[in-house]
Order: C-alpha cells, then structure tokens, then sequence
C-alpha cells in the first residue's frame, strides 16, 4: 500500500461516505424528524417559562442542520473508515478488496454504534437532565473507544489462535470474549435512566428504531460504494486486460 494508492482510497473512502449519507439523511428526515418534533411537544407541555429567543429556527434544524450534520458526519466517516480499510486489507485473510470493505462495514457497525448504542441508547430532546450532559456524553464516547479497543483485540485473539483451533473456532473464541468483556463493561459502567416516567414509550422507541436505522444505511451504504470503488482502483480489470492482450495479438 504506498502513499498515491492511500491517497487514492481516502478520497474515495470520503466520496462514499457523502453518497450513503444521501439516503441516511432521508431515513432521518422521514423517520427521525417526527420523533423529535413530538418530543420538542412534549418538552413545551411541560415546560413553565419563558426559554429566550430561539436562535436556529426548528424549521432550519430539521432541514440545512440535519443535511449539514448528516453529510459532514457521512464524510467523516468515509475518510476514518477508509485509513482503517488501508490497514486491514490483507491482514484479515486472503479475501479481496470489496469483502474487506463489506466486514469492515459490519465491524464498524458493531463496534462504533451498536455495542454503545446498547448501553448508553439515543434519546431525543427533552429526555436527560441538562446538568449531566457532559457526564453522559463522556460515557457514550467512553463505551465506543472500550468498544472499538476490545473488537481490535478480539481480531489479534482471532488470528493468534488459527494455528491451534483452526479459523472457525478461533473466531467463535475471539467472539466469544468479545461479548464476555463488553459485558463485563456493561456491568461496571453507571448505569443513566433519565427518561421522564409519563414520556411517550412510542416516541422513545421509535426515535432510537430511526437511530439505528440511519447508522445501518449509512455504514452498508459505504462499504458498498466504496468496496466498489476500492476493487476498481487495486484490482486490475479483466476485461480491460483482455483487450489489451486481444489488440496485441494478431488476427489471423
């Protein structure tokens, strides 16, 4: 992997993850927004005096804030993804380029999103006390770096074992002591329940159902797109090298 091809695959790894943000900004816009506004209703039924001047106007913030925060983040992602992909291409096996961006994806799913997703779980507007929003915030980004360390280390347990047990029962062990540690971190880790006890339980679930959904369409989209745009880049095409073998040779 030398430096153009690096180069090469972070544009690339950028340009995927603004493409798959088109489509996980409408699965926010159509299933998210709606929670939120339902959850703004609340918080205004419930509040008891005057909140100031509304600054970003909600109208704004459901459409050039959510498109802006959706997209920068797709970019985002794209890139990190991509210097992952660069580091795990042909360490993970003998599979080619869009396979390594396809369990990359996947990994990166579980590892960034969904494993603290399922402790520290998103909430829309008014439920959390605004006092310990830093604490819970310092959590969530606690339980992902937890998260991406211990699937790290799970791999190096995985490939350290295939000599002994074989590929499968290395990855069923590797696996295996994945889940036993996160959950060991579940247990330690504080526990934050600040939902209102008279909040919709249907906003609740369906707002966090759209949070999900938006990081599933965004994460699957990119390791298609760029798994696409990868194996075109590293992976000499045949067609093409049949051509120029065809123009070369004579016709008799």
């Amino acid at each position: 992997m030398n430096t153009v091809s690096v180069r090469s695959l972070l544009v690339r790894g950028m340009l995927a993850g603004l493409a798959a943000g088109c489509p996980a900004l409408l699965i926010a816009y159509l299933l998210g927004e709606p929670s939120v506004d339902r959850a703004i209703g609340y918080e205004e039924a419930h509040s008891h005096g005057d909140h100031g001047v509304e600054l970003v106007s909600r109208t704004l913030q459901s459409t050039g804030g959510l498109a802006t925060g959706v997209l920068v983040y797709g970019v985002a992602l794209g890139g990190i993804a991509a210097l992952a992909f660069c580091v795990a291409l042909g360490r993970i096996g003998r599979i080619g380029p869009r396979a390594t961006a396809a369990l990359l994806s996947l990994g990166g799913l579980l590892v960034v999103h969904v494993v603290p997703f399922l402790k520290y779980p998103a909430n829309p507007p008014s439920v959390g006390d605004p006092d310990t929003i830093g604490k819970r915030t310092a959590l969530y980004f606690l339980m992902i770096v937890l998260s991406v360390l211990l699937g790290v280390a799970a791999i190096f347990l995985g490939r350290g074992l295939v000599p002994r047990l074989g590929g499968w029962w290395a990855g069923v062990v590797a696996v295996a002591a994945f889940v036993l540690v996160v959950g060991a971190a579940y247990a330690v880790l504080p526990v934050v329940d600040e939902v209102p006890a008279d909040f919709p339980a249907t906003v609740l679930w369906r707002f966090r159902l759209a949070a999900l959904a938006v990081q599933g369409v965004l994460w699957a989209g990119f390791g298609l797109l760029f798994g696409h745009l990868a194996e075109r880049l590293l992976v000499p095409r045949a067609g093409h090298d049949r051509s120029a073998r065809g123009t070369a040779e004579p016709v008799s």
